[in-house]
């Protein structure tokens, strides 16, 4: 990844291949995994340019271009009152990472801000709000013109959380203050860390979140449930986390399992991430004024804006939340951002690194229900 030296993993997938052994074999495992080309067709038609004033489907597509964890896309749109309602969708929920169902309504956030700016960028405008009967929701509901940044909706399609090393350059002093201003949501707190020391710390807890999460059976087992081996196994899906949109090999979906199985480690984990931290600019780390799905809907709007932001400005970012997800570490998190006492939401690295192929997305047919 990144340009640096193969991992393990890279090593053994590629002698999987090879231990098929044979031009047939190899030929019948090579249509087993799909083409990256035909994968990479798809991807540009889901992100094609939105379409014109007063289609409703045109704004749930670019809302489900959001980030959203393990990209298992967990929200259901309904129109509504002469609105859209973006429900959660429960049966999408990842409960051993998000047990409270913090990252799904974080979710709901980030494509509650891209149906926002797609809509003003339709001319409509509008508001959003959240309503806490029952499931929860985030609506969108259209009014008078609403001012929201041209160049955040143009990064809409291009968008990506980019797992890759970065060049390790700092950002400069504008570029800093512009990520802030964008990602300036009331009820929630962006400290961004750009520090040496402190970023050494914020490696250090990323690197035990992961150490304590691959200790744990439950969360392996349920990550290797949202991974994606092969473009067709990820354009059958339409969710997942896609191995070749993280600049891994790609493998038909039995070898690419079998590899995971076996070569998974926390070791060979943590060395990836402790490289991917030295070679970013920055860490951005959320905090929510409550602890309360509504604030998470916020937590995630901001980190949306923020994301969006960094892409105008040719810079990548991914997410780094263990110190989220692991609850033993969120005081401390929260400690060296300086707001004790609070949850951190989202913790997100940042700096100019490559572009890499997009994750899957299902299609507007699959969550906008009647």
């Amino acid at each position: 990844m990144g340009g640096g030296p193969m991992n393990r993993r890279q090593i053994m997938l590629a002698g999987g291949a090879a231990v098929l052994g044979g031009a047939g074999i190899a030929g019948y495992a090579a249509t087993r995994t799909g083409s990256m080309d035909d994968y990479a067709a798809r991807m540009s038609e889901l992100r094609r340019p939105l379409a014109g004033r007063g289609a409703d489907r045109e704004l749930v597509r670019y809302a489900t271009l959001a980030a959203n964890g393990h990209n298992t896309q967990p929200w259901r749109f309904r129109a509504e009152a002469g609105g859209i309602a973006i429900r959660p969708d429960l049966a999408r929920r990842t409960p051993v990472v998000d047990p409270d169902d913090h990252h799904l309504f974080a979710s709901l956030g980030c494509a509650a801000e891209n149906m926002a700016l797609a809509a003003s960028a339709q001319g409509r405008g509008g508001a959003l709000h959240f309503e806490g009967a029952g499931e929860g929701a985030v609506v969108f509901t259209p009014g008078s013109a609403s001012d929201h940044p041209a160049d955040l909706f143009a990064a809409i399609p291009q968008r990506q959380s980019t797992r890759a090393e970065y060049d390790g350059e700092p950002l400069s002093a504008s570029e800093l203050a512009q990520l802030e201003e964008a990602a300036r949501v009331p009820g929630v707190d962006l400290v961004l860390i750009t520090e040496p020391r402190r970023l050494a710390q914020v490696r250090d807890l990323v690197v035990a979140g992961n150490t304590a999460q691959m200790a744990d059976p439950d969360f392996v087992r349920e990550l290797k449930d949202w991974l994606r081996f092969s473009p067709r196994q990820a354009l059958a899906a339409g969710d997942g986390l896609f191995t070749g949109a993280s600049g891994n090999p790609v493998a038909p979906a039995w070898l690419g399992g079998m590899m995971f199985d076996l070569f998974f480690t926390a070791d060979a984990e943590n060395e990836k991430y402790a490289r991917q931290m030295a070679s970013s600019s920055g860490v951005a780390v959320f905090l929510a004024e409550r602890d309360d799905p509504e604030h998470w809907v916020k937590a995630g709007r901001a980190c949306q804006r923020f994301a969006l932001k960094a892409t105008a400005l040719g810079l990548r970012h991914a997410f780094v939340n263990q110190p989220v997800e692991v609850a033993d570490m969120r005081g401390e998190m929260a400690a060296l951002a300086g707001l004790p006492g609070r949850r951190p939401d989202i913790v997100m690295r940042f700096g100019r690194g490559p572009v890499l192929p997009y994750s899957p997305r299902r299609p507007v047919e699959a969550v906008l229900t009647a």
